[in-house]
């Protein structure tokens, strides 16, 4: 079986962020009361009382800055949580983070146009969901996001 790697939002994109984010604006950090929020910088929930930022976020427009596309019409920002601080990023080999809740993965092609999009409604659907997008070869790399708001959680790329 494939293994898919998440990918957060690297660590010197963060640092750009943290400064200004892809809109342009400074990030407000705030202690987090309640916890429970996707960070992605980490791939984990937030715990009670850590320093976080929500912020604005373009992850298709950094990777086609990457590999030198123009993303088009496809190009979107949209808020993120990240530790309002640098953290370690994540902890280790969990597997794909924030799989409990429904899901959309949305494909991309090299050229940074959408090739389509898939539902997943549980936490085992993941892995074959994945599987089944890069068996397509025009798949260069999926974003997982979320239902209900329709943010950006992280991408997984195509392994080389």
């Amino acid at each position: 079986m494939t293994t898919h790697t998440p990918r957060p939002i690297p660590g010197a994109v963060l640092k750009e962020l943290r400064t200004l984010d892809d809109a342009g604006r400074p990030p407000v950090p705030r202690t987090d009361d309640e916890g429970g929020a996707p960070l992605r910088c980490c791939l984990r929930h937030s715990e009670q009382g850590e320093r976080i930022a929500l912020l604005s976020y373009a992850p298709l427009r950094r990777w086609a800055a990457d590999t030198g596309v123009d993303p088009g019409a496809y190009d979107e920002q949209g808020p993120v949580f990240v530790h309002a601080e640098e953290c370690a990023g994540p902890r280790g080999d969990e597997g794909l983070p924030f799989t409990r809740a429904h899901r959309t993965l949305r494909r991309y092609s090299a050229d940074g146009r959408i090739l389509g999009g898939r539902l997943v409604e549980t936490p085992d659907g993941f892995e074959p969901a994945l599987t089944e997008a890069f068996a397509d070869p025009e798949v260069a790399l999926v974003h997982v996001r979320a239902v209900e708001y329709g943010c950006f959680l992280y991408e997984v790329r195509r392994e080389r």
